[in-house]
């Protein structure tokens, strides 16, 4: 059996794939995936194959301190809309050659439930958030604004959000869904959102730390967090700064641009709590004006290895390393700009195992004051007591249920 796993996304959306792809390799399966180019080295390396989809997605990333981009008016909007649905359409039907089953995941994922379907190939969409699957319990992941359109008016009902969200999959992608379907003789679908969604999504996170909130309703299948085993070792310098004086203070933004001048203003909390700390480049590329002994500037690296060494982690709430931050089992800083990381941010705090930063550009101040949260005796001993908790055998947990054909 081969599966064909697709995302459209950063390292965050792509490494859980990975993860899968290793686990159904050692249950005598196969897998090929469909993913941005920036990936393809990385993954063909593990001996994968690869069918690249859409532009690089690290252009997009870097410093939000450069002139932004002038939004595109509403038809080059809708021709970028329509390019896109087709890229996906195309793509993924190629990559589907020799593929018993289909898994995508995120919520961007338009064309390949219907290229399921012609096929006949059973499909899978899995979210790595609660919040991207509808319930009255919580609100959706926010999308961005759309340029020259009206925000909908605000409320506070799940409900009605949810209504509104879908809404807006309807009109940004309806009309060039159901083209494509109809040059599959396929019939048209009234809820975009709902038809890649599925009857019954899949959800790559911990139960710890993300719960579906009414398991007993099935709406979901929780499968646990798609973790990728690291045992690569640390950089020497890494090491031999970590074993140099007391934990420092981890650093980094992952794949997201940078509001502001982030590093150093991080930089400076650390000192104003009086720990050292090491600041990861991340696709943000940054950086430090200065070159001190009590920071390091490093690239890529173990986090698996690494945060169990450190005293806090300040990130940006991506799934997965709020995931290795609390397997670890220590305070974190979440410092949210999109998407899922809010809800991230505040299953962390409220699970009083770190702190969620305000909304807005992140300063030395604000900063300072969630580390001075964090790096308390009661918070340390909650995330360690957390860190037992997380399991690790999410991505072994639904291999098993694609080989079985249990999807």
């Amino acid at each position: 059996m081969r599966a064909l796993l697709s995302t459209i996304g950063s390292r965050g959306d792509v490494q859980p794939l990975v993860a899968l792809a290793l686990q159904l390799r050692a249950l005598g399966h196969d897998a090929r995936l469909c993913v941005p180019p920036d990936f393809s080295d990385w993954i063909e390396g593990l001996g994968f194959s690869v069918a690249p989809i859409g532009p690089r997605v690290r252009t997009f990333a870097g410093s939000s301190t450069s002139t932004p981009p002038v939004p595109p008016t509403a038809d080059e909007r809708r021709q970028m809309i329509e390019a896109t649905v087709a890229t996906q359409f195309a793509t993924i039907a190629a990559a589907t050659h020799e593929c018993d089953v289909i898994v995508a995941a995120t919520a961007l994922q338009v064309a390949a439930r219907s290229i399921a379907e012609d096929r006949s190939h059973p499909y899978v969409f899995v979210a790595y958030s609660p919040n991207v699957v509808p319930s009255a319990h919580h609100a959706p992941a926010p999308l961005p604004p759309v340029p020259g359109q009206p925000p909908p008016p605000p409320t506070t009902d799940n409900r009605e959000l949810w209504a509104q969200s879908a809404a807006r999959f309807n009109d940004t992608f309806g009309v060039a869904l159901n083209a494509h379907r109809r040059t599959l003789g396929l019939p048209a679908v009234s809820d975009v959102r709902g038809y890649m969604l599925t009857e019954r999504p899949w959800l790559a996170a911990d139960a710890t730390l993300a719960p579906w909130p009414d398991p007993a309703d099935g709406a979901v299948f929780q499968t646990g967090a798609w973790i990728l085993d690291d045992d690569r070792p640390l950089a020497r310098d890494v090491d031999t700064f970590l074993d140099s004086g007391e934990p420092p203070v981890y650093l980094g933004f992952g794949s997201m641009r940078a509001p502001g001048d982030l590093g150093q203003a991080m930089l400076d909390a650390a000192r104003a709590v009086g720990r050292r700390a090491i600041l990861s480049r991340g696709w943000a590329d940054l950086s430090l004006d200065e070159t001190q002994p009590d920071c390091l500037v490093v690239g890529e690296a173990n986090l698996q290895a690494l945060f169990p060494r450190v005293a806090a982690i300040v990130h940006h709430g991506g799934a997965g390393t709020t995931t290795l931050a609390a397997r670890a089992g220590v305070p974190q800083v979440v410092v949210p700009q999109m998407y899922d990381q809010h809800y991230w941010g505040r299953q962390i705090e409220g699970l009083a195992i770190g702190v969620a930063h305000a909304r807005g550009i992140p300063t030395r101040d604000s900063l300072t004051a969630a580390l001075q949260r964090a790096l308390t005796t009661e918070v340390a001993n909650r995330a360690r007591s957390i860190a037992g908790k997380i399991r690790g055998d999410g991505a072994r947990a639904a291999a098993l249920h694609i080989a079985t054909a249990d999807v």
